[in-house]
């Protein structure tokens, strides 16, 4: 455990507000400061999880986008103060980055508050992460249900089976805790590439977002639902494009210069290889069978083929006689 450095006391306004240190060789400041984004690109990326089960809750066109307001409003003003703490306590930053305990922000806790508290407050960020880590299971594994109903998977009639005791699709969770593990295992032999992964996470989501945003915006085929921005979507709609493009462009640079196969940022050549394996699938594979999002008779079809048996083949958490009336 590393040592308390009690006698720091708090930042001054001055170096919290005004200070740039710049240690990543980039210049000027200002562009170096812009990296900060990279930093938390991953914790990005789960704002939109209810999109995910919108299919499992009622009224899903209404509750659905409040409660991504809702969280991303929350993240936004909870992360932004919490921040601003950080800043106030952080103490000698090349100190507190060179702990032994090699978590920054646990070394801050154990400074301010002494070792009960640091360590209160560095479990109750492990509960935290936990927390998230549930929401990205259930988010991912509702995806993994959402292509195999659609048959974008291979054995995607494995995947989309519902379980009737739990009303979730068991195999597909599964399969995501497993790739999740399994991506998470490249950490343990380069840096480099799970930061890659990381990074390409935040950017293929972001413009999972912008695709469709550009097409309403291009086409203008697009049917209102009871959830709107009214005269201020297309300016908001602007701004995201806008603003995914910026920072994707933050986010397939090296952080550091001089640049070296250890600090590399290799999210491009991730980016092209996701790219490529795409294209392979499609005309090897997909082409042949994927005709579009399934609708409602197709998906009633299905279930009564499947007939009864343990495993069913509807919309996770929704009973017998309601997928039976909806389709899934």
């Amino acid at each position: 455990m590393g040592s308390r450095n009690s006698g720091q006391g708090l930042q001054t306004s001055e170096y919290v507000w005004t200070k740039v240190v710049n240690n990543s060789g980039w210049k000027p400041n200002g562009w170096s400061w812009l990296f900060g984004f990279a930093s938390a690109s991953w914790c990005m990326t789960n704002g939109d999880a209810t999109a995910h089960i919108a299919e499992e809750i009622q009224d899903p066109e209404v509750k659905a986008p409040w409660s991504i307001v809702l969280a991303a409003a929350f993240t936004w003003l909870g992360g932004w103060l919490y921040t601003i703490i950080l800043a106030y306590t952080t103490g000698d930053p090349l100190k507190t980055l060179k702990s032994p305990m090699a978590q920054p922000v646990a070394q801050i806790f154990y400074n301010v508050m002494g070792r009960r508290g640091g360590i209160f407050f560095t479990v109750c960020a492990y509960i935290v992460l936990n927390c998230c880590a549930v929401v990205g299971i259930q988010a991912g594994s509702r995806t993994i249900w959402a292509y195999a109903r659609d048959e974008m998977l291979p054995l995607s009639r494995v995947w989309y089976k519902i379980n009737k005791t739990t009303n979730t699709p068991i195999y597909g969770v599964w399969l995501f805790v497993i790739c999740c593990v399994l991506i998470n295992l490249i950490a343990l032999g380069s840096y480099a590439a799970i930061a890659a992964v990381f990074n390409l996470t935040a950017i293929a989501l972001d413009w999972s977002y912008c695709i469709p945003i550009i097409c309403k915006m291009a086409f203008g085929k697009f049917e209102r639902g009871p959830f709107h921005l009214g005269w201020a979507s297309w300016w908001i709609n602007a701004w995201a494009v806008v603003w995914t493009t910026f920072v994707t462009v933050i986010y397939v640079q090296p952080i550091t210069r001089p640049v070296t196969p250890e600090n590399m940022n290799y999210v491009s050549v991730l980016m092209v290889a996701v790219g490529l394996f795409a294209v392979i699938y499609w005309y090897a594979a997909g082409r042949y069978y994927y005709i579009g999002p399934r609708v409602k008779a197709q998906l009633i079809g299905k279930v009564a083929a499947a007939g009864g048996g343990r495993e069913s083949q509807g919309s996770p958490n929704r009973s017998s006689e309601d997928r039976r009336g909806n389709g899934g």
